[in-house]
């Protein structure tokens, strides 16, 4: 269903890397400073609680100091950091990862750069991609947002409209089903017709960048309205026929065919569902890398910035919540979708960084925890970092086994994971790290991706 083979989701981890309060130095890279100064002068996107303890504290060395470092300044690092450097200056020329690739390794703490590779170079990051979409969409619209689903009555017709909630079951429709029987019944009605309205997103189009055979199995069409994640062309007259279903088995005879219809404000509301809070959809969109959810929640949350609800306004708004709100290097930066798919993306591996970097500071632990939280952790089971994939499964990585908590990217033609790790100085540290266009098998890709990692994390020294 996926180019990149994702498993279903498994329980959350016991991710708690715990973190301070961190103090920004001034240094020569001036990433921090230059996040810093734009934070304080950009309006936010979205009101939100940015406090509560980190989970970035149990970890790390609270006495360890690390000196700022440009990229490339070896000389500057403390040894823990050097011995990362030296080692991936030697391991990132592996055959196995070909001649095209990006790669940053930041102090969480400091900021500092330990590892600049081709760092601004941008390569198609395939569901690496799904880190900006996240981001951006906990900031406009809020962890505890949910997302309804309702029923209105009109004109002979109940219509069911669709509020772009990707986790709709047909459990939750039929729960809708008895109730606006119910109403029906009380009201004399035993015979209805059965609309469905998905005006809420534009017409579904193909992405820049997405080939046309992607549709349904890779995604699906996007739409307002789907029901148990059913991946066929049209999700919303799918839905509304598995709750005429529901209707019918409940006693209303459902005249006619399942038709469009844009409800009326004059229609009578008879029944709502609203989904879990958006915070647990993004958890389970990051573990698994869920195409779909990634795509419905880049319109919801363009909507949500007032934007209308397409690729090009979804982009727009991951753009300016990026850049404007966190102060994210942009430069060379380029999406076209919420997943990753479209083969148009490019995303420098310092931007990747720049973004993980954001789940280690603790005025983002209630708004961005859920991603952090749902990162993929090597050697689990049921994630895409697990061993059914042949994850952190060799002589060099099953070290970091358990230690290493990334995100996965995975296209024809482009490998990419991206996380955190402790090093062996304690402390906590982000990396990105991408190919293109290497002629190695992707699972010899892959194996030589999660050495680089286990370098970070040092275990493989």
């Amino acid at each position: 269903m996926n180019p990149e083979p994702d498993p279903e989701a498994v329980p959350p981890s016991a991710f708690t890397p715990g973190g301070r309060h961190r103090h920004r130095k001034p240094k020569q890279l001036g990433a921090g400073a230059r996040r810093a100064l734009v934070l304080a002068m950009a309006v936010p996107v979205a009101s939100a609680v940015l406090a509560g303890p980190s989970a970035f504290a149990a970890n790390a060395n609270t006495t360890a100091t690390a000196p700022d470092a440009a990229p490339g300044a070896d000389d500057d690092l403390d040894p823990a950091d050097q011995a990362i450097a030296a080692n991936l200056n030697t391991r990132v020329n592996d055959a196995r990862l070909g001649n095209n690739v990006s790669g940053v390794v930041l102090d969480a703490e400091s900021d500092a750069t330990v590892w600049d590779h081709n760092g601004a170079t941008a390569l198609m990051p395939a569901s690496n991609t799904k880190l900006a979409t996240a981001t951006a969409a906990l900031t406009v619209l809020g962890p505890d947002h949910r997302f309804k689903t309702k029923v209105v009555y009109g004109d002979g017709t109940l219509t069911l409209v669709g509020g772009g909630d990707r986790t709709l079951t047909a459990a939750d429709l039929a729960d809708m089903a008895k109730d606006a029987v119910a109403g029906l019944k009380a009201a004399g009605l035993t015979t209805v017709k059965v609309a469905v309205d998905d005006s809420l997103f534009s017409d579904s189009t193909l992405a820049n960048g997405w080939k046309p055979d992607y549709f349904p199995g890779d995604v699906a069409p996007v739409r307002a309205l789907v029901v148990d994640g059913h991946a066929v062309n049209d999700t919303s007259i799918d839905a509304g026929q598995v709750f005429a279903e529901q209707l019918a088995d409940a006693g209303v005879t459902v005249d006619g065919d399942v038709t469009r219809r844009t409800a009326d404000i004059t229609d009578v509301p008879v029944a709502r569902h609203r989904s879990a809070p958006l915070s647990d959809i993004v958890h389970h969109m990051i573990k698994v890398s869920d195409n779909n959810t990634a795509e419905t929640l880049l319109r919801m949350t363009a909507l949500g910035a007032g934007q209308p609800a397409t690729f090009e306004g979804g982009t727009a708004v991951v753009r300016d919540v990026l850049s404007r709100r966190y102060g994210v290097s942009l430069e060379n930066f380029q999406i076209y979708d919420g997943s990753g798919l479209s083969r148009a993306n490019r995303i420098p591996a310092r931007t990747l960084a720049e973004i993980l970097d954001l789940l280690t500071e603790k005025r983002y632990e209630h708004l961005l925890s859920s991603i952090r939280d749902g990162l993929p952790v090597a050697g689990e089971t049921g994630s895409t970092l697990g061993p059914e994939w042949g994850r952190f499964d060799d002589e060099n990585s099953k070290c970091a086994v358990g230690k290493v908590y990334a995100k996965t990217g995975t296209l024809t033609g482009a490998i990419a994971l991206s996380g955190l790790t402790v090093g062996k100085d304690g402390r906590w540290k982000v990396f990105s790290f991408v190919e293109n266009d290497s002629t190695a098998s992707n699972s010899a890709i892959k194996d030589a991706m999660d050495g680089l990692a286990a370098t970070v994390n040092g275990c493989w020294a």
